[in-house]
């Protein structure tokens, strides 16, 4: 690829951001990991050869032209301002930066991966959302941490949700359930019966939108929750670790040019 062009694979978000805010969701295409980590393997803790992860890397901060931050994600609620002295392996879940040439990176593999800007550009975020880190404890989790650290109003902030496990593929416990509607019973509505016993479908991306809502950010775009987002049901195109158990990680990029 040549500098600054990004593969024809990978998601551009289609939303209302100011030209000055650049954003990219990588899939499978582009890199130089081998199976069971093929192709664009963005993850350095998953057993991939460190030389090919460093490759990617490269790969993706030249189709950015742009320096990828890569935090070391723990399910939590922690937030992080990346400066140029930010290094990669910092402990958070969730990033932002009003700096230029900086992008605030989410690795994923069927967790949820949440860009964030508003109207005028003056700043980009990024959250990392499995269950645990959006349900939180005490209804603070990961979401509601950002917002609270960015400080901006609800009214001007856009949200574009990237592709994650979808609802007809993440079946979890009561307990999952429980730890949403114990912060608000309207999440009952984002659950389903599985067939097995005891468990539940959830919708990833239906509990994200309601806790935005609850902050009052309704410019959402992005996933949907229908199959062509759902990393388990493309496995040509999005690496899945339910799915596979070994695999490599996608990466959801927002920067300012």
């Amino acid at each position: 690829m040549a500098g600054g062009a990004l593969h024809a694979d990978w998601l551009i978000p289609q939303w209302p951001a100011p030209a000055v805010v650049r954003a990219v969701c990588t899939t499978r295409a582009g890199g130089r990991s081998q199976p069971p980590y093929d192709s664009l393997n963005l993850g350095d803790h998953v057993g991939d050869d460190p030389l090919a992860v460093g490759a990617n890397r490269a790969v993706l901060a030249q189709a950015l032209q742009a320096h990828p931050v890569f935090l070391q994600q723990v399910h939590g609620s922690g937030v992080v301002a990346l400066d140029a002295h930010t290094p990669h392996g910092t402990p958070a879940d969730a990033c932002y930066t009003r700096q230029r040439g900086l992008a605030c990176t989410i690795m994923v593999a069927d967790c949820l991966p949440l860009l964030y800007t508003d109207r005028r550009g003056s700043f980009v975020a990024a959250a990392h959302a499995g269950w645990r880190g959006l349900a939180g404890q005490g209804g603070r989790g990961v979401l509601e941490s950002l917002h609270a650290t960015l400080g901006v109003n609800a009214a001007d902030v856009l949200v574009w949700l990237g592709p994650c496990i979808g609802p007809q593929a993440f079946e979890v416990g009561a307990e999952v359930k429980a730890a949403f509607e114990a912060h608000d019973a309207r999440a009952a509505a984002c659950f389903r019966p599985a067939p097995a016993a005891g468990k539940w479908l959830a919708d990833l991306p239906a509990l994200a939108r309601q806790r935005l809502a609850a902050l009052g950010i309704t410019q959402v775009y992005g996933n949907d929750g229908s199959t062509p987002w759902c990393t388990v049901a493309n496995p040509s195109r999005f690496f899945s670790h339910r799915r596979d158990r070994v695999s490599g990680r996608l990466a959801a990029c927002v920067w300012l040019a």
